[in-house]
This record gives C-alpha cells, structure tokens and sequence, in this order.
C-alpha cells in the first residue's frame, strides 16, 4: 500500500534545483508504462507516489512555495491521486492540438467521465469514479480533464496477482474503444499498485 505524501518525502527547492534533472528522468521513464491510451485522442495517466512527488516539487518550484503552509496545501491537492491498495488512480486526458477540434470534441463527448471502464478477467467491469474533487463538466461539453478513480475487490486484486488479464476501455457511443489485454510493463506497473 502507497502512503501519503509528507513534507519529510520533498526536496527543498534549492535541493530540489541541484537534483531536478537527474529526478525528472527517472519519472519519466516511470510514467511510460503508467500511460494507457484510448484512441487517438484519450490517454489514461495511471498516478502513484512518484508522479505525485513530481507534480508537488514542479508546484513547488514553479510557484517558489517554500514555507510550511504552501507545502501543506500542495500536498492536501495531490495525495488524494495516490492509489491506497484497493484502486488505481488516474488523470484522463481528452487531447486535441487545435482550438476548435477540441471544442467540437468536447461537445460529442460530455458523459464520457461516467463510461471509462477497467477488468479483470473473469470479474465484472469496474467504472471510474470521476472527479469527486468537482463536476468538470456542463451541459454543453465535457471537461479535456478528468480525475478518476477505480475501486478494486480482494478478489480481483487475488485474480491479477496471479495472472489475470486486465484491459480497460471507453462505451461512449462517441469513443467506443476496448485495450486488452494491457500489456507488459503497463499491467506490471498498475497491478504493482494494488493490494
């Protein structure tokens, strides 16, 4: 199980400055098999403690946060993307290049937040759970961003330790899309997450 974040777990930013290079390498070499595309356009970034290290040290950096109350308010934003054993975690982007492809995109695929989709073989699908923090979406168009969350059973978690094939997918009638099984070090990385 993944445990929280604290202000002991962050370089100070002069630290943060001298090690940054060295530190954003080694995230992104992370991040590549925590990186599930559906289609062209849909990405599910798979978070844990690490991405969430690098997202608060940016923040940090960025804003040149450095006192106690700052670093707190970071950490309270981004800990609650760290999976706890029983769900992975994750940011899902809708990415388009152009301004106006974008907009029409978003308008084809409000809903789509509520029709993600993860399973283990053999179990039923688990939906996400999306954007508890704040409903990112209108009538009119969905939000490029989403945050989700997908809850898992002892059983399931059981039946992926011991092999069990894990995909994932979209049933929006605009997007519908199916990746199974995920494959290799992506499985590897998410079921790591877990239990």
């Amino acid at each position: 199980m993944m445990t929280a974040l604290t202000r002991d777990d962050l370089y100070s930013l002069e630290d943060y400055a001298r090690v940054r290079s060295d530190f954003r390498q080694r995230v992104m070499k992370h991040k590549k098999d925590r990186r599930l595309p559906l289609g062209e356009h849909a990405t599910l970034y798979f978070e844990d403690r690490l991405t969430m290290q690098y997202q608060i040290q940016e923040m940090l950096r960025a804003e040149r946060i450095f006192e106690a109350e700052g670093i707190d308010e970071e950490l309270q934003a981004y800990n609650p993307l760290i999976p706890d054993g029983t769900n992975l975690k994750a940011t899902f982007m809708l990415e388009y290049p152009e301004v106006e492809q974008r907009r029409v995109a978003l308008a084809r695929l409000v809903g789509i937040e509520d029709r993600i989709w993860m399973q283990v073989e053999g179990h039923d699908r688990i939906w996400a759970i999306a954007d508890e923090d704040m409903d990112r979406e209108t009538e009119e168009k969905t939000s490029s961003v989403h945050f989700m969350r997908f809850e898992f059973s002892a059983q399931m978690i059981a039946a992926l330790k011991a092999g069990a094939a894990l995909s994932a997918g979209s049933d929006h009638p605009n997007l519908p899309v199916v990746v199974s099984p995920i494959a290799g070090g992506t499985r590897d990385s998410l079921v790591a997450d877990l239990g």
